[in-house]
């Protein structure tokens, strides 16, 4: 990497703060002068809803990731003569980086850009047409690892190929872990060297952050989720009240059990490495809680480096021969997929999960699970269909764990399970939210049920549901769309196609147990 230059652009996407930041301290070390930018992506941005509430997170994480670094290069100056200019902090524009960061870097006269990797495939392929852009002006662009601990190819197989397989994954990346992969970018001590932005960047005066309605959207109202580094701080601050009880807990979307960090990892208002070092150390002192949020912590790093060995699953199984499925289409298969997306399936604990989703844009990891196999194992519907609304709904989005988690759920990817594993929607429910805490909250015409007849109210006797002031399936609730039992011998049909020769089990379906997760 080179040192002692003039000056540098450290270009930020997915990893909004100004502490221990990889690309952030690399620029300041080797560069006398640096100016930070963020893009407002309008490829990204063209196809989101007008009212999205991550471009609302992220737009306010920005404001204060600016005054953030303007603080660093303010504090780190005190007693020294100020530059002419409106100071340093952050450049923010909105455009196609491909164009923005090659004029940007030719407008300050830079000889480097900085980034952190982003391993998405339309990522890549911008930061190349980036890089070909710069090297046509003399300026090359350096990127390094921030998002995860261990990437790529840094947990491999004895047999140097990447692991399909989480818990060996798991294992190794264990062995693999020391202080030096958890310990923080010192950022303070070289903030000097973060350079006023001339004018003619930035007129002097002009908010540097655009607002919403600039960039063509509108407010979401008020985030469940607390933007930016503080927003995070605040979060953690809680957590680790209740990290040791973590593996008790996390399981029950009645109570608060996760860490609820899964959005300011995806936009990096918290520095992975920050939270993998205290599970680390927590763990080590006994504590199981942070033993099993670290194992979550890994499962995120196992789907990133799946996306980077087999982008193929963007769009294909992780297993190609599950392509050959065919999964219900036609009127009834659309019907069932809009009664799932609006949350009046006829099952109270899908709905209230989707109506969460909807409602918060946050969805609790245990029923990213259920919702996951009802919509796959229960109505038949292709994976990717609901991977697409997850996508389009999720605060917390992240390409990597997002498709990871449906193909978990689909038993089409990385996973030593048969498919003929099945969720049963009413056993998850009487076991995770046995006193309906979480059903009532979302599906509120139920909430007068006693509890037993809360997860299969059309079991429920007939008076229980006069009394429950009166309520009427298929008018105040909907029936089920579905019996579950018959769906799950369609579903054992259908996978058949690509049996590997082992016995799909026989009987009624079982409680599962599995704890897979889509974020921590």
């Amino acid at each position: 990497m080179s040192k002692h230059l003039e000056s540098a652009l450290v270009w930020f996407r997915r990893d909004l703060r100004c502490q221990d930041h990889a690309a952030l301290f690399h620029a300041l070390k080797a560069a006398r002068k640096v100016w930070c930018v963020f893009v407002f992506d309008e490829a990204i941005l063209a196809p989101l809803p007008r009212t999205d509430r991550r471009v609302a997170f992220i737009r306010e994480s920005l404001v204060e990731l600016d005054t953030g670094l303007a603080a660093l290069a303010t504090g780190a100056r005190t007693g020294q003569p100020q530059a002419s200019g409106q100071g340093a902090g952050l450049i923010v524009r909105h455009g196609n980086p491909i164009q923005v960061i090659p004029a940007l870097a030719a407008q300050l006269g830079v000889q480097a850009v900085y980034a952190n990797h982003d391993d998405e495939p339309s990522a890549l392929e911008r930061d190349a047409r980036v890089r070909g852009r710069l090297s046509d002006l003399g300026v090359a662009l350096y990127t390094s690892k921030d998002h995860v601990i261990f990437e790529r190819n840094e947990v491999l197989t004895g047999n140097d190929s990447p692991y399909g397989v989480f818990t060996p994954y798991k294992n190794a990346w264990l062995k693999k872990l020391d202080p030096f992969y958890v310990k923080p970018y010192p950022i303070a001590p070289f903030a000097a060297r973060l350079a006023v932005i001339p004018e003619a960047v930035c007129a002097v005066g002009a908010p540097r952050v655009p607002t919403l309605a600039e960039i063509g959207f509108e407010d979401p109202g008020e985030l469940k989720v607390a933007p930016g580094m503080q927003g995070a701080q605040a979060l953690l601050d809680d957590f680790l009240t209740r990290i040791d009880r973590y593996d008790e807990t996390r399981d029950f979307p009645g109570i608060k059990g996760p860490s609820y960090l899964s959005t300011h990892l995806r936009f990096g208002t918290v520095s992975v490495r920050q939270l993998a070092g205290l599970a680390w150390e927590r763990m080590q002192a006994g504590s199981e809680g942070a033993r099993t949020w670290l194992s979550e912590l890994i499962w995120r790093d196992f789907y990133h480096q799946i996306l980077h060995h087999h982008p193929h699953v963007v769009g294909h199984a992780y297993k190609r021969e599950y392509d050959r499925i065919k999964w219900a289409h036609g009127a009834r298969a659309e019907a069932h997929f809009q009664a799932w997306c609006g949350g009046r399936t006829g099952y109270p604990l899908v709905d209230a999960a989707m109506r969460q989703l909807n409602q918060t844009g946050y969805m609790h990891n245990r029923l990213r699970m259920v919702t996951a196999s009802f919509l796959v194992k229960d109505l038949g519907i292709d994976w990717r269909r609901g991977e697409a609304y997850f996508a389009e709904k999720l605060l917390d989005f992240d390409l990597a764990a997002n498709n990871g988690g449906w193909q978990w759920a689909a038993s089409t990817g990385c996973d030593a399970q048969p498919y003929f594993r099945i969720f049963n929607p009413v056993s998850q429910s009487e076991k995770f939210d046995p006193q309906g805490r979480f059903i009532r909250r979302y599906v509120p015409e139920l909430a007068a049920l006693p509890d037993a007849a809360l997860h299969a109210p059309w079991l429920a006797r007939p008076a229980d549901l006069a009394a429950a002031q009166d309520v009427v399936l298929g008018r105040d609730y909907p029936q089920p769309v579905v019996q579950h039992d018959e769906a799950r011998a369609e579903t054992l049909a259908r996978f058949a196609v690509v049996k590997d020769g082992t016995a799909a089990p026989k009987g009624p379906a079982t409680r599962s147990t599995a704890r897979r997760r889509t974020s921590a």
